[in-house]
Formats: C-alpha cells, sequence, structure tokens
C-alpha cells in the first residue's frame, strides 16, 4: 500500500542525491556545496524528473542554521564580539549600504520602482551564515582574528536584517494608505531594538547561568543521549523563543544559546555531538537553495544576472576590502574577509519572500535573486582557492608568518627546548599535560580555542593560539626543537595531517597520537607517527592487565564447588 511521506522523501532524495553530486564534484576537485546545489536542482520543480516538496526542505534547512549557529556560539564568547565591534559595527553597517545602492542603480536601470529597488538591493547586501561558516570551518579559521571579525560582521548583519524584516511590512502599509508617519516607522524601529536587547540582556543574565547548570544536570545522569538531547532541545528551544517572544531570527537566537554556554567545559563536548545534525541539516540547506532556482533565468535575462552577481562578488567585496584596510588591519585579513562575504544566502530568500508577499518585489526580481545566489555560492569556494594561490605566490613565508603572529595577538616563539608539545587540549590532553607538569617536563601547549589558550596563560602554561597543521603556528611552539610531539586531538585524519606537516620538519622527532578507529591508526602511522593509541584498545589491554595481576595472585580452581 503506497503511503504519502514528503517529510521522508525531501530527506532521503535531498540526502542522497547530494551525496551522488558531492562525490562527484569532489572527484573533479571542486567544492561539494557545487555538488549539493547542483542535487537541489534536480530535486526541485523546474527540472523533471524527482521532484521534492519545496515547503518542507527550508524549514529542514532552518534547522541546520539553527545547529550551526549555536555550535559557532559554543566556541565564540562574549569577549570576542565586543573584541570586533569597532570593525564589525561600520565595516557591516557601511557595506550592506553600499551592496544596497548599487542594487538600486541595477534596478533603476531595469525601470523598476524605488521601493522594489530597495528591497532587490536589501537582498544583495547579507552574506550567507551557512556559506561563511562552512568556508571558515574547512580552513580551520573560525578562531583566527580573521574569522572572529568574519563572524562579529555577520551577526551585525543579521540584527540589521532582523530589523529591516520588522520595518519593510510598516512601511509597505504607509505606502499603501498614503499617509507616511515617521513617528509610526520610529515606534517600530525602537520597539524592535527594545526586543533584541531585552533577548539578549536576558540571555547575558539569566540564560549564563540557567544553560550552562541544565547540561550539567543531563551530563551528570551520565546517559549520553539524554545530554544530546539537552543540547538539541536548548539550541532549538531558545531559537524558537527568540523567534517568537521577541522577533530575533533563528540564526541569532542559536548563537546566543551556544555563546552562554560558551565558558563551561561542557560545551566541547555539546559541539561534538551535535556535528553529526549540524553537517546533515547544513547539507538540506544547501539543497533547498537549489530547488528554488529555476535555470532558465540564465536563458532569459543573463546580463541581470550577471550585473547581481557582480554586486554581490565585486561590489560588496571591494567595500569590504576597503573598510577593512582603511581600519588598519593586514593585507590578508582584509582579503579573507572580502571573500568571506562575497556571496548571499538565507536572509536574502527571507527578504525576497517578505517582498514578494507585501507587492514591494516581482517574481522577476526574486528569480534574480536566487540565481546570484546560487552562483555566488558555486564561486564562493573557487574565489577562496584563488586567494590561497594568490597569497602563497605574492608573500613570503617571512612575511606570512608575521602577519599570522600579527593576526594571533602578537604570539611570540615560546623560549624553552626539549620539551613536549601537546596538541589539544580537552579532557585527554589536560589529563597528560598535568602529569607532564608533575613529572617536571617542560611542556607547550597548541590550541585553536581562544578562550582555553587564556586559561592556560593565566595558569603560567606556555601556549600557542592557531592551526597546528600549519608550520609558522609550530614554529611559534618551538616544534624545531621539541622532544615529543602529542597529539591528543580527538580526529584521526586531522592529526594525520598535522604529522605529516611536522615530520615534514622535524624527521626526528617523537610523535604519539590518539585515535579512536583502526582505519585511523593505519592513515596517522602511514604519514609518520611513532605510534598511535586507540583507547578502546589501551582500555582492553588495561583490563587484562588488572585481570592477570589479580589470577597471579588468586590462580584459578577450575573444578566447580559442589
Amino acid at each position: 500500500m503506497h503511503h504519502t511521506t514528503p517529510l521522508i522523501t525531501t530527506i532521503v532524495g535531498g540526502l542522497v542525491l547530494a551525496f551522488l553530486l558531492g562525490m562527484l564534484a569532489n572527484r573533479l576537485r571542486i567544492s561539494p556545496l557545487v555538488g549539493y546545489l547542483l542535487a537541489g536542482v534536480l530535486a526541485g520543480p523546474f527540472t523533471p524528473g524527482f521532484v521534492a516538496d519545496t515547503n518542507l526542505a527550508p524549514e529542514l534547512a532552518e534547522l541546520g542554521v539553527i545547529l550551526l549557529m549555536f555550535g559557532v556560539g559554543l566556541h565564540f564568547s562574549l569577549k570576542d564580539l565586543m573584541a570586533v565591534k569597532s570593525i564589525a559595527i561600520p565595516g557591516a553597517v557601511a557595506q550592506i549600504a553600499v551592496a544596497t545602492l548599487l542594487g538600486m542603480g541595477l534596478s533603476w536601470a531595469m525601470g523598476w520602482s524605488w521601493m522594489t529597488g530597495l528591497v532587490f538591493g536589501l537582498c544583495l547586501s547579507t552574506a550567507s551564515t551557512v556559506v561563511l561558516l562552512r568556508a571558515l570551518e574547512e580552513r580551520q579559521l573560525i578562531d583566527s582574528q580573521r574569522g572572529q571579525i568574519a563572524i562579529g560582521w555577520l551577526i551585525v548583519e543579521d540584527l540589521v536584517m532582523v530589523l529591516t524584516l520588522v520595518l519593510l511590512p510598516a512601511i509597505a502599509g504607509m505606502l499603501e494608505q498614503g499617509n507616511a508617519s515617521p513617528t509610526l516607522l520610529v515606534w517600530d524601529l525602537l520597539l524592535t531594538i527594545g526586543k533584541v536587547a531585552a533577548f539578549m540582556v536576558l540571555m547575558m543574565v539569566v540564560g549564563r547561568r540557567v544553560v550552562p547548570w541544565i547540561l550539567a544536570k543531563s551530563a551528570a545522569t551520565g546517559s549520553r543521549e539524554l545530554f544530546t538531547l539537552s543540547v538539541l532541545a536548548l539550541a532549538l528551544g531558545i531559537a524558537f523563543g527568540a523567534v517568537e517572544f521577541f522577533d530575533v531570527s533563528f540564526a541569532l537566537g542559536a548563537f546566543f544559546a551556544g555563546m552562554v554556554l560558551n565558558e563551561s567545559e561542557l560545551s566541547h563536548r555539546a559541539a561534538h555531538d551535535t556535528l553529526p545534525l549540524r553537517d546533515a541539516f547544513a547539507v538540506l540547506f544547501f539543497v533547498s537553495v537549489g530547488m528554488l532556482f529555476d535555470p532558465m533565468i540564465l536563458v532569459e535575462q543573463p546580463l541581470a544576472v550577471l550585473g547581481a552577481l557582480a554586486i554581490i562578488v565585486l561590489g560588496k567585496s571591494i567595500a569590504a576590502w576597503l573598510l577593512v584596510s582603511l581600519l588598519g588591519h593586514s593585507r590578508r585579513t582584509a582579503l579573507t574577509i572580502s571573500v568571506s562575504l562575497a556571496q548571499i544566502g538565507e536572509f536574502a530568500f527571507i527578504l525576497a519572500g517578505l517582498g514578494i508577499s507585501l507587492g514591494m518585489l516581482s517574481d522577476e526580481g526574486r528569480n534574480l535573486v536566487l540565481a546570484a545566489a546560487i552562483l555566488s555560492i558555486m564561486l564562493n569556494p573557487i574565489l577562496f582557492t584563488l586567494l590561497e594561490r594568490y597569497l602563497d605566490k605574492t608573500e613570503t613565508m617571512e612575511e606570512q608568518t608575521l602577519e599570522e603572529a600579527i593576526e594571533e595577538e602578537k604570539q611570540i616563539p615560546v623560549d624553552i627546548c626539549n620539551h613536549a608539545v601537546i596538541v589539544g587540549y580537552g579532557r585527554v590532553g589536560s589529563l597528560l599535560g598535568q602529569q607532564l607538569l608533575e613529572a617536571d617536563v617542560p611542556l607547550v601547549v597548541v590550541e585553536n580555542s581562544r578562550p582555553r589558550v587564556e586559561a592556560l596563560r593565566e595558569q603560567g602554561i606556555k601556549a600557542v593560539l592557531g592551526n597546528a597543521a600549519r608550520i609558522d603556528t609550530m614554529d611559534l611552539a618551538r616544534l624545531d626543537c621539541a622532544r615529543w610531539l602529542l597529539l591528543t586531538i580527538p580526529n584521526g585524519y586531522e592529526a594525520g595531517e598535522i604529522v605529516t606537516a611536522a615530520r615534514a620538519k622535524r624527521p626526528d622527532i617523537e610523535i604519539i597520537a590518539r585515535a579512536h578507529y583502526d582505519d585511523e591508526v593505519t592513515y596517522i602511522m602511514e604519514r609518520g607517527a611513532n605510534r598511535v593509541v586507540m583507547g578502546e584498545r589501551e582500555i582492553a589491554n588495561s583490563m587484562l592487565n588488572v585481570l592477570q595481576e589479580e589470577i597471579a595472585q588468586n590462580p584459578i580452581v577450575r573444578e566447580c564447588p559442589i
């Protein structure tokens, strides 16, 4: 008997197509994101064959945005946000203004009204949360200064878009009545700002105490399922409450939920447990974007599509590059941020949908926004690759090391040798580090978490902030004269990359790594590790040693007592 299952069909169809085309894109040495977007086009209503539910897909994608922003908040403290406010606030506002004016100029050239041009320009002005964070994660820039600025910039853009979503209906209402009321508009603006401020204060004052307490209680039960459930319930519940009661976006609500948990040690466990769901729903986000795209727009209006794409890729990028450069940051930082923002995403779709419902944007305008979004998302990984090649060719190693040192709060190399370098200071790393300190072994920790590095430095432990796979980071840790390299990070394949880089620089160093699975052990050993410790195997060996000691003291009597 046939059952109508649109939810299951959409999830299965979207993920299967995304997997197949993602693998194909990877084989062709292009970003898997392109495969995910093409999977959405194939699953959409504008191409023959399988058609997924276009109403369900965006809602599933929104879950991915919530979980992703919650994960970012787990690694992003209020201190980090305040540290970049001097560049993120003026930069984001100015860049939105530039992109909006350029969009209005293009709409004027196409004969649209100024109000339609305003909505169209706003759609082109804001970057995609998912695309930006995925690009930063792939290059391990989330905890770098460049990453912090880009994320802070994104948060400011989200706040501006929240205000825009509230003000557009009020403006539309005034235009319909023909009686513009600036007082009403100012009142709506103040009310929205007040709601956002109330939500932020509530999260900083109440949430900072309640959220960690709830997670601590769930962790104390010893049930992994309950802990993971509590993380999801908090992330989704707070995001939904932010929208329902404060008119804040899902993404912003989830971000603050994660940020108030940042100071807890459980934040890393929460981020790890939600990672598979974040990845799966992020893929569905790209699939849902592809489903909205009508390829015929490329044939019918190629010049208009190119114009919109030029505003996103060139106009926004140049504006961001100029603003960051004028505020005194390095060329690498300015270029990284400008490339990060050279795309548009979820807020563009939301604004376009609202514009259609209010009669402030035509179907033609929405199609142009969707086409430009698809193309900019496809081009973004290519732009990042070109940027990396450009920096590699135009910067010397000394300039790269100098710029990274400046970006990472002017770090200087540690002043010890014959020491142990520990990469990662989570549960395993902290236990190992404590034992080394008790044994008077000189120690340097390499971490990509700024709060952890600051905490270690406060304890008098030498720590380097950065990506251990980068030679310049390991130079700061003095890998050239270290005695041991100890990798305690849980990702075996990431550990393999670090081993490869370290072995190329120090063929004689003793490298001990951690792994969870047999294939990770093989992978890391092939790249030059002296020994790989697999947790499950060591637990079994320890239990066997205990049993052997017990048997030696109390030999087994094979005869059963009657």
